[in-house]
């Protein structure tokens, strides 16, 4: 059974495989993050992990028992107000099996318990249909345009969830 879990200093060699395993797959529907990406992993990843540190941001992984990663779920942008914005991506192999929607149900209540937020908002482009779903079946509603610049030059909708 896949665990969500806070990332980690020892998540660095899953996140990178799980990024170059379904890089193409994310840039069918999201934009691609170049290969400057992976070329500076390690400093990147490591700036996450300063960020989380200091209370900004909180990533999770959903791990395997063998330790490979499943998906990555964000909250970025921790306001004073109590609220983050919601960022994922799941792995090609395990999307249409509910599991992005499981998992966003799991970090939202996280959210609210872990974190103390009230509010969590994420964007999707018009044509990401699976995150549309995604957001819809886990208590989100759409709440306005996106801006490109917020969907890497995509037109989009934001959703929010109250919690």
């Amino acid at each position: 059974m896949p665990e969500l879990q806070p990332l980690r200093a020892e998540h660095a060699p899953a996140v990178l495989a799980f990024e170059v395993a379904n890089r193409a797959y994310f840039a069918g529907t999201i934009s691609d993050r170049g290969d400057a990406y992976f070329d500076e992993f390690t400093a990147r990843f490591d700036a996450l992990l300063a960020e989380q540190k200091a209370g900004v941001c909180a990533f999770y992984v959903l791990v395997t028992e063998d330790g490979s990663v499943l998906g990555r779920f964000n909250l970025v942008d921790i306001t004073e107000e109590h609220m983050a914005v919601l960022g994922y991506r799941v792995a090609q192999h395990v999307t249409g099996r509910g599991v992005a929607t499981a998992t966003v149900e799991e970090l939202c209540r996280l959210a609210a318990s872990q974190h103390a937020l009230r509010t969590i908002r994420a964007a999707t482009s018009h044509g990401n249909i699976a995150s549309q779903k995604v957001l819809t079946k886990s208590g989100f509603t759409p709440v306005g345009p996106a801006h490109p610049s917020d969907l890497g030059g995509k037109q989009g909708t934001w959703y929010q969830r109250d919690l």
